[in-house]
């Protein structure tokens, strides 16, 4: 066996909140081999196989009792190209920004506005990551995957991945694949998303009038250090809460009562509710206690001041659902995966 296995090994640094727990088993893949390796080491040492990627999405809320396996697997592509439409390819430990800012030095454009999220290109598909009007699938080609339970290479098209609102088939069937690399449809004749209104105004404070995918990146990059603390200065797994879909008829209720909720009618009739406008309204931003808090700036953001525990966050990540859901009448769905 060529893994070098190590027991006990902190994860503090490999997790954004940088909070403190130790995985009973930890080892990395830089290949397909590694992949399968660990699977069969897994099986041996009888616990389970639980994949790492950058450690943004993730509470832990103590020590990890399974073979911990971070993805390290680096490598980019192009497959097709024919002047306009180009496929490009990474391999799952790729880091995400670089990955989309090589992309468009190719000078290619769909990921701008997915710019500065922390992760890697695996975990990207997991979640459906988005931001500022674009989501993974709007872009996504197909993946290769690794099934744990036969052993096989799988391909997985748009359909297959099941894509919803911050969710997919492999985030609901969690442990069962292993995603190897992911492929994206991008283009060489940008189709900016400019809807999101934060960017329209970077832009023209910018006098920017006639953006390049580029500018688009650069604006959202600006948007998101001003508003989502740097996880290397304070721990943090980003947006901590879904936005929440409700019904046509409650958003007619709550905007009767509060006229300036943000909410965003869906092309199903349902209402996309702006989760950092409740937990605001509700003062819960900026508020702390011992560790653990509310980010100052970003009602949507928790954060560890230093030696806060997963256990911590989740406490306080509760009270605020609860709360939200006397004031409000709105369930909040936490969005990192809590382990």
């Amino acid at each position: 066996m060529s893994l070098q296995l190590e027991r006990g090994r902190s994860l503090k640094a490999l997790n954004t909140f940088a909070v403190e727990a130790r995985a009973a088993y930890f080892t990395e893949a830089h290949d397909d081999q590694a992949v399968i390796e660990a699977i069969y080491e897994a099986r041996r040492l009888d616990v389970p196989l639980w994949i790492l990627g950058g450690g943004s999405n993730l509470v832990l809320t103590g020590d990890v009792d399974a073979l911990v396996l971070r993805m390290a697997s680096r490598g980019v592509r192009v497959l097709e190209d024919d002047g306009q439409r180009v496929v490009i390819e990474a391999e799952a430990g790729e880091p995400w920004h670089p990955f989309v800012l090589r992309s468009l030095e190719l000078g290619l454009a769909g990921l701008e506005n997915l710019s500065l999220i922390p992760g890697t290109v695996g975990a990207a598909p997991i979640q459906n990551v988005g931001a500022y009007g674009v989501e993974i699938k709007d872009v996504f080609a197909g993946l290769t995957a690794l099934d744990c339970q036969t052993g096989n290479l799988v391909e997985f098209d748009p359909a297959a991945c099941e894509f919803g609102y911050r969710d997919s088939l492999f985030k609901r069937q969690a442990g069962r694949y292993v995603i190897l690399r992911v492929r994206f449809v991008l283009r060489r004749a940008a189709v900016l998303s400019l809807e999101y209104g934060p960017l329209q105004q970077w832009l023209q404070q910018h006098d920017i009038h006639s953006p390049t995918p580029m500018d688009v990146s650069r604006a959202v990059c600006s948007i998101r250090s001003e508003k989502l603390p740097d996880p290397r200065v304070l721990g943090n797994a980003g947006s901590f809460f879904k936005n929440p879909l409700i019904p046509q008829s409650t958003a007619d209720a709550l905007l009767a009562q509060y006229p300036s909720l943000v909410a965003f009618p869906q092309p199903d009739g349902q209402v996309k509710l702006a989760a950092g406008w409740l937990i605001e309204r509700a003062g819960w931003k900026g508020y702390r206690e011992r560790d653990v808090g509310v980010h100052s700036l970003q009602a949507l953001v928790l954060v560890n001041y230093g030696q806060a525990t997963g256990q911590q966050i989740l406490h306080l990540a509760e009270k605020i659902q609860a709360d939200i859901l006397e004031r409000f009448g709105v369930r909040l769905e936490i969005e990192p995966n809590v382990v």
